[in-house]
């Protein structure tokens, strides 16, 4: 599948949302929207109502990871709110086949997570459910952290399992994403690249994102 880049939204300046979005959304592919409850993970970011005031300002794919306890009964909320996917995570959600199901009653899209620790073993049984399988890289609930290179081999491990389905799902990659890093995960069988300080928190967001593409495209 082509590469594609979703800038993570919890690294842009808060007080500037739509301008930092919209200087990179004519390169980039999608926005990666973190809501955390600080239950699941210790941080809170932000809630329904930033995602409602900037989707009139954007239209790229809203891509909402959700670090929640409770994200399914969210579900109507974030798709009234703007969002086109969902992705919960694993360890919350065991047996995600209902949770798929309902998202889809919503016409949303849904991903699973999978946390540094927890094998890939927890979501094979449910590859088919997905759009998208996330693979953090990092351990979720904070931004700037360093890429974890053991996941390049879970990401080939997922790469493997998706392909011997034969499966359109995305495998995503968020933590810790650089060129450096961006490539080495392209060549494991990552699809879609999240990075936050990498081009929120550049000198130049604009830059930063045609060198990740050229990473990544290479």
């Amino acid at each position: 599948m082509p590469a594609r880049i979703y800038p993570s939204l919890l690294a842009a300046d808060f007080a500037h949302l739509a301008d930092d979005v919209a200087r990179v959304e004519p390169l980039v592919d999608g926005l990666h929207v973190d809501v955390m409850d600080g239950h699941f993970v210790p941080n809170i970011s932000f809630g329904l109502s930033v995602i409602e005031d900037l989707r009139p300002h954007s239209k790229l794919f809203f891509d909402t990871h959700l670090m929640m306890n409770n994200a399914d009964f969210y579900f109507e909320q974030f798709k009234t709110a703007g969002c086109d996917m969902v992705t919960v995570h694993i360890e919350v959600y065991p047996d995600p086949a209902p949770i798929a199901e309902k998202a889809r009653k919503q016409g949303l899209k849904f991903g699973l997570t999978l946390n540094p620790p927890t094998p890939v073993a927890a979501v094979e049984p449910f590859i088919e459910l997905v759009d998208n399988l996330l693979v953090m890289s990092v351990y979720p609930g904070f931004g700037g952290q360093q890429f974890i290179p053991e996941t390049l081999e879970r990401v080939a491990r997922v790469r493997k399992i998706v392909d011997s389905h034969q499966l359109g799902a995305d495998i995503q990659i968020d933590g810790g994403i650089t060129p450096e890093s961006a490539r080495m995960a392209r060549s494991a069988g990552a699809d879609v690249f999240v990075a936050g300080t990498a081009i929120f928190q550049a000198p130049d967001p604009v830059e930063a994102v045609a060198a990740l593409r050229a990473a990544v495209e290479d």
